[in-house]
């Protein structure tokens, strides 16, 4: 059994294969990108969808060459670049259409995409209403009275 490819269980989560994909983009383009991705793959997971994780701003680092549409250039750095990454299922129609949606709505004419392998984890669905520690057991201005 490998289980990269099969997952594993436990009594109360599954651990799903699935890709996390992840892309890089300026700031304000993230979420422009990320609804395309989402008119693509439901990105479903438990009772949710649309569910992805952006992490914030750091410093891109890059040097434009010749080949680039700008041409060559000194180094460069761009702040506010934001990391979102998200998981699908392994289905290669997909992956390919979740891809060019990337493309095809992204600033750069070379978006930084990754694709990994990974196993997520999934609820068996086991009744833990009245675990103390999950959120909606807990107080908060969420709740109403």
């Amino acid at each position: 059994m490998n289980i990269m490819n099969d997952g594993f269980d436990t009594k109360p989560i599954e651990m799903v294969p699935m890709w996390q994909v992840a892309f890089l983009a300026p700031d304000e383009d993230v979420d422009r990108i990320f609804d395309a991705v989402a008119e693509i793959a439901p990105l479903e997971y438990g009772a949710t969808d649309r569910n992805g994780y952006r992490l914030p701003g750091g410093i891109e680092y890059y040097r434009p060459t010749d080949e680039a549409p700008t041409g060559a250039d000194e180094p460069r750095q761009r702040p506010g670049v934001n990391q979102m990454r998200f998981f699908i299922p392994r289905d290669t129609d997909l992956l390919n259409g979740v891809i060019e949606a990337i493309y095809d709505v992204h600033s750069y004419y070379e978006p930084p995409i990754t694709v990994t392998e990974i196993l997520r984890s999934q609820t068996k669905g086991l009744d833990d209403s009245k675990n103390p520690h999950r959120w909606w057991n807990k107080d908060g201005d969420w709740k109403k009275d």
